[in-house]
């Protein structure tokens, strides 16, 4: 059942039972600590502009009124 939501919910289960209950917590937690940037929070200018960037490029067509 690969690619479903009942496969997704057993695979977890497999990995919290293997893991522990706060194997997907761990795994969230060595993500955060490799940051080095600081995100969007810690630079708005640059959380600006990534939006501009992003409107610009919008694969999404003019409004029809």
């Amino acid at each position: 059942m690969a690619g479903t939501k009942m496969g997704g919910q057993k695979a977890a289960a497999t990995n919290k039972a293997k893991y522990g209950k706060d194997f997907y917590a761990r795994i969230g937690q060595m993500g955060g600590k490799l940051g080095r940037t600081g995100g969007f929070y810690a630079n708005r200018d640059l959380a600006r502009k990534a939006g501009q960037k992003g409107g610009r490029i919008s694969r999404r067509g003019a409004a029809k009124i």
